[in-house]
């Protein structure tokens, strides 16, 4: 094929994987509505796509007449001063135990039965909880909560199982470099965080690489033992995803240094992402609702 014909069905081939992805979501919004749950909780690991799973899943609710309600699990935070250090003075803001529980479920319970209630708002700067905006969930209206704890059954104890509604989310890559060796899903969300903290955090390669087996740590101890009570899964890669995240992943990559003590990681993403090819600049195709949006920019539902 010429270059125009190639370019064709690269755009036509990205369209169906996110039809595909719109198609699972609506499915998924469909299922809470006839299941009449009135707290929906996305959960899944680093770089999974939650935010915009749930931003595009809120749409969904919205095309069958209910309107969604956002709340962030951050605001729940406890004071960053009041979090207990454990043996080594070190503290685990991963840990379940760094959100304010009751008075989450207390707002919850407020808020099932049609009260007002004022939302906390964390101030990541000064570390401490303000006032926040004041809500009251309507007849219509489905909340919908995500973060990393959203299916342990801690988080909202004082709910009722029959109003909750809890989804897991994860990139579960599919695809195999040959008969002999796949592609492992850690690698994709690797490579997902590695674009979106350099982009949107300004951290480096080396900065995500050093973060990483403690982010790891905190999903094999707070995500993977509850996946299997979710009431729907939905998996988040998307088969052309490579091919973007090389465009931004592979210049970061090389500039590691040798002496760096990354550098044999780095090295085996390079040769890994060599195995793609470069789509080109054009990132037009890719749909401003995407999840990939999410790590490479350029998404509508960026705040």
């Amino acid at each position: 094929l010429d270059e125009m014909g190639e370019q064709g069905r690269l755009a036509e081939f990205i369209r169906v994987n996110e039809a595909l992805h719109e198609s699972n979501i609506a499915a998924i919004a469909q299922d809470i509505i006839a299941k009449r749950r009135r707290v929906v909780l996305v959960a899944g690991p680093s770089s999974s796509g939650k935010t915009t799973f749930t931003q595009r899943l809120g749409v969904q609710i919205k095309v069958r007449e209910k309107r969604p309600v956002m709340i962030s699990l951050d605001n729940y935070y406890i004071d960053r001063d009041k979090i207990p250090k454990d043996e080594n003075g070190k503290v685990d803001l991963e840990a379940i135990t760094t959100l304010d529980l009751p008075l989450l479920n207390e707002h919850l319970l407020q808020l099932l039965e049609g009260q007002e209630v004022q939302i906390p708002q964390f101030n990541f700067k000064k570390g401490k909880r303000e006032p926040g905006k004041v809500l009251r969930l309507r007849e219509n209206e489905i909340l919908l909560l995500e973060g990393i704890h959203g299916l342990n059954d801690e988080l909202t104890q004082a709910i009722l199982d029959e109003d909750k509604y809890k989804i897991y989310i994860s990139a579960l890559t599919q695809l195999n470099l040959d008969r002999h060796n796949r592609i492992p899903t850690t690698d994709v969300r690797l490579l997902r965080r590695m674009v979106r903290d350099y982009k949107h955090r300004g951290s480096s390669v080396e900065r995500t690489l050093d973060m990483w087996p403690s982010v790891r740590r905190g999903e094999d101890t707070w995500i993977f033992p509850f996946q299997e009570s979710c009431d729907a899964m939905f998996n988040s890669t998307l088969v052309y995803e490579l091919l973007y995240l090389k465009q931004l992943a592979y210049p970061l990559l090389q500039a590691v240094p040798r002496e760096s003590p990354y550098f044999a990681e780095t090295n085996r993403l390079v040769k890994f992402l060599q195995y793609f090819v470069d789509p080109g600049a054009d990132q037009s195709d890719i749909p401003k609702t995407s999840i990939l949006r999410e790590f490479i920019g350029g998404g509508c539902f960026e705040q």
